[in-house]
């Protein structure tokens, strides 16, 4: 009921999904650009669309009342950004204690132009050894975008290279600039 229900409202809004999520257990899917509060909303939609359940990170704050309840429902973890703490390691543990974990997040992490994306998702794919999906929200063409699974393959500047070269083509709600991994050292 609830994937015939985003798919409804997907479809009402004028939005398809280009691709389809891969058919592994297990996998990382990074969701960009995040410039705007609506990329949440249309995430879950087309999560729901897709019938997959994907968990996702989130700041701390979303998870206090009187929303908190629902963040959880819908497969979040508060994240408390302001600690030093080694979160690469705790979610390689939860793809290493569950065998059909699925997680997603904004590499961004923020909705604010960046100069350089968190790199935390490659480590946790490298670590839990699943692979990441680039999910592309292209307002400009009112399309989910998925491509096919990018397997790491160790060298970090070649795989970001090749993820944010995707994502530069792709005009998120507010577009902005899809920072130059390499020359960011």
């Amino acid at each position: 009921m609830f994937k015939s229900f985003c798919k409804t409202i997907l479809k009402l809004a004028g939005w398809k999904i280009d691709g389809a999520l891969p058919t592994e257990p297990q996998y990382i899917a990074i969701v960009g650009p995040h410039t705007s509060n609506w990329d949440f909303i249309l995430g879950v939609l087309a999560r729901g669309a897709l019938g997959h359940e994907i968990h996702f990170l989130g700041k701390h704050q979303l998870f206090i009342a009187p929303w908190g309840w629902f963040f959880k429902a819908v497969g979040g973890t508060p994240v408390d950004r302001r600690k030093n703490n080694n979160l690469v390691d705790a979610v390689a543990q939860l793809f290493k204690r569950d065998p059909h974990f699925k997680l997603a997040l904004a590499p961004e992490g923020t909705r604010s132009p960046v100069k350089r994306w968190k790199t935390g998702f490659y480590h946790i794919a490298t670590a839990a050894q699943v692979p990441i999906v680039t999910v592309a929200l292209d307002f400009a063409n009112k399309k989910v975008v998925i491509p096919q699974a990018l397997t790491t393959t160790g060298d970090i500047e070649k795989d970001m290279d090749t993820i944010l070269s995707f994502y530069r083509t792709i005009k998120g709600r507010h577009p902005k600039t899809i920072p130059d991994y390499t020359a960011q050292k």
